[in-house]
């Protein structure tokens, strides 16, 4: 049978059929790079590594199906529209022609990341496990400045907007299971939908930003991520029958005072659907509900803001306020019961030196009430029903009596370990207990310190190798003493026990050691094993001359 001839260099099979480098991709797609890496971004699109590399290895690879997949994209091809509409913008502006180039900027096109996320998340709890990344980055810049040209004011507001929303959620259902405050931030574990989701908070300082940072890259990401969240607490409030996006206070949205917001958003919004389902109950027939209940799905925003105007702002029980048997909502597992009732009957005060809104979030999680000295606050300093207020620097003025002042940490440490813990360790002026991870999986959880299964372990073995050589040392001492012609039956007896113990103790350690030796002699070379032997028989050797000479030693000390 005669071969085909194939010339050098046109093989295509394999790694070279199946990947691709950059340069080649952006070619095929005729894209510049930075609306390449945006397009695989939002379709979450990655480098691959190839087992061989063809091209070698400075390359970046890409599979051939991905980039195939990005070429029939239509987000692309509106991304192509965008680039040439600011074409347009930038040739009026070089015509110095500022009122066209207004024009254009308003009429500028725009696209939306929906299908994107439903063809990614399929599913919600797809979406749910991806939230991790997607949190950190939304509360990363939600703490950021605002920088010219590059981070807008507008874009760090939408962030701020959807980490409080995700928190009210979270402490609204009760779904905060662990606080671990580091150095980098705040780590926040919540469960929602039976998936684990834990995000990092920057802590409230002023966050000094550098020209490292490529913010292009994370902006795309950012853009992403917004999207991805909104829809996940907009499936989240429909979950407990709560309108979305929220309606929110404009004095208290004024103050900076959002979790309260919020709170008196799921609270006015709970007892407008109690009285619509408490009218519509009332109603006689079908075809009357539907007439009645069409206008008031018409005037719901308006009727949710005269709703919040109407709740008192200083009323404690609008502060996270839970209204029973609401529809919808998930059954309570343990967990979420037991956070519900654990700082129940607490109302909590927070000093102006305290970090606001890890606290506003973590204490009505857990079933509390909080307040703040500052305006919009629910009560003020010198209520009488206040069981703990929060400080972190000493009083100049009186203490209250029947009220307990603590450090912030005792909230974090009591919602760790989920039990009261006493509050004598945590009074200022005094050096709080290190402040332990509960991220770290430990058998039992103690106030004074976390005992560690390695660590126990490698005390353990610590503990045996000095009982070993106790036993060892006694053990010629009282061979000496038997040279030296001393024959008492205690010792001779003691003699005999330690010996005992000895042999049973170095039992278990030499044949530990001897199948370590074992096992890592099967992998040595013949060579290698013969030099490790002679080795071995020179320190015997010399072992022995030792003993030799400390004996010669003490015989002329004796003489």
């Amino acid at each position: 049978m005669v071969k085909h001839y194939r010339p050098p260099g046109k093989k295509n099979e394999g790694n070279a059929a199946r990947f691709i480098t950059r340069s080649k991709a952006i070619k095929q797609l005729q894209v510049s790079l930075p609306l390449f890496r945006k397009v695989c971004i939002l379709k979450g699109i990655f480098p691959r590594e190839p087992k061989k590399k063809v091209k070698g290895n400075h390359h970046t690879y890409y599979h051939l199906k991905d980039v195939s997949y990005i070429q029939h994209e239509p987000l692309l091809e509106r991304l192509r529209e965008i680039r040439a509409y600011q074409h347009k913008v930038k040739k009026a502006e070089a015509k110095k022609n500022p009122d066209r180039a207004t024009l254009l900027r308003q009429r500028s096109p725009a696209y939306k990341l929906d299908k994107i996320v439903l063809q990614r998340y399929p599913k919600f709890l797809d979406a749910l496990r991806d939230l991790d990344d997607c949190l950190t980055m939304v509360h990363l810049f939600a703490a950021l400045p605002a920088i010219e040209g590059c981070i807008e004011v507008k874009r760090i507001h939408n962030c701020r907007r959807l980490a409080h929303e995700w928190q009210a959620y979270i402490s609204r259902t009760h779904r905060l299971r662990k606080v671990f405050v580091s150095v980098k931030g705040i780590y926040y574990q919540a469960e929602v939908k039976g998936q684990k989701v834990t995000w990092l908070a920057p802590h409230p300082l002023q966050q000094v930003v550098t020209d490292d940072d490529d913010f292009n890259i994370m902006l795309n990401f950012l853009e992403f991520y917004e999207a991805l969240l909104a829809f996940a607490n907009c499936h989240l409030y429909h979950s407990i029958n709560v309108k979305y996006p929220p309606i929110l206070d404009p004095r208290l949205e004024a103050l900076a005072a959002d979790h309260y917001a919020l709170s008196r958003y799921f609270d006015a919004n709970s007892r407008s659907s109690a009285w619509d389902r408490q009218d519509s109950s009332l109603s006689g027939s079908g075809k009357v509900e539907s007439q009645q209940i069409g206008p008031l799905v018409d005037e719901s925003e308006p009727r949710l803001a005269q709703l919040q105007h109407q709740l008192s702002s200083n009323e404690p029980g609008a502060l996270m306020h839970l209204v029973e048997d609401v529809p919808g909502e998930d059954e309570e597992d343990n967990n979420t019961r037991e956070c519900k009732k654990f700082f129940k009957d607490m109302k909590f005060f927070l000093n102006r030196e305290v970090y606001r809104d890890s606290l506003l979030f973590v204490i009505p999680a857990f079933g509390g009430i909080v307040s703040w000295q500052g305006d919009g606050a629910p009560f003020e300093e010198d209520d009488d029903s206040i069981t703990h207020q929060i400080i972190d620097r000493p009083r100049q003025d009186g203490k209250i009596c029947g009220r307990e002042y603590v450090h912030p940490q005792w909230v974090y440490d009591c919602v760790n370990a989920r039990i009261i813990l006493p509050t004598g360790d945590y009074l200022v002026g005094r050096d709080p207990p290190p402040h332990l991870s509960p991220f770290v999986d430990n058998d039992s959880f103690e106030t004074e310190g976390v005992i560690n299964p390695a660590e126990a372990e490698a005390e353990a073995a610590r503990e045996k190798r000095k009982k070993m050589k106790a036993h060892e040392k006694q053990h010629h001492h009282e061979l000496i003493m038997e040279l030296e012609g001393v024959t008492d039956s205690s010792s001779i007896s003691n003699i005999d026990n330690l010996s005992a113990d000895r042999e049973e103790s170095d039992h278990d350690y030499e044949q530990v050691e001897e199948d370590n030796r074992i096992m890592s002699e099967i992998e040595w070379s013949r060579r290698f094993r013969g030099s490790i032997e002679s080795i071995r028989i020179n320190r015997q050797r010399k072992k022995r001359l030792d003993d030799v000479i400390r004996q010669r030693r003490r015989n002329l000390r004796r003489t």
